[in-house]
């Protein structure tokens, strides 16, 4: 399935990310995931959230730079190796992974893999056709 993601870049200084969740928090925006990765000066934040247009609009107002991106969403079982069948049947079908992260399910037993590949509607069906997806 595909969700859409908000990537934002966050000043690598204390107390940045504090402001940036009580921004959300305020609003009563529901972060369902997050994930950073940082560098010197900056970080970049990956957020899964409940209202993500909404969510942009109040990061752009707010002077946050963001970015709204369609990534592929896909639920396993929470168990050791179902990682490896999402990333075989991709690796088999020549399709790159610019990044990844992971989050519980709402579902219990479950996991959500976050992928943001090269081309999102191959491997939507490369993954459908080896049966990860209904």
């Amino acid at each position: 399935m595909f969700i859409n993601q908000i990537s934002v870049f966050l000043e690598n200084k204390s107390g940045k990310l504090a402001e940036f969740i009580k921004l959300l928090a305020d609003e009563n925006i529901d972060i369902q995931a997050l994930s950073i990765a940082e560098t010197q000066d900056y970080g970049i934040l990956r957020i899964i959230v409940d209202r993500p247009d909404d969510t942009a609009m109040l990061l752009q107002a707010n002077n946050f730079p963001c970015k709204l991106i369609t990534v592929l969403s896909v639920t396993v079982p929470d168990t050791p190796g179902s990682l490896t069948n999402i990333l075989s049947v991709l690796a088999e079908n020549n399709i790159s992974i610019k990044y990844s992260y992971a989050f519980f399910s709402r579902e219990k037993g479950s996991a959500c893999i976050v992928l943001r590949v090269e081309n999102n509607n191959l491997a939507l069906d490369v993954l459908k056709k080896a049966g990860i997806l209904m």
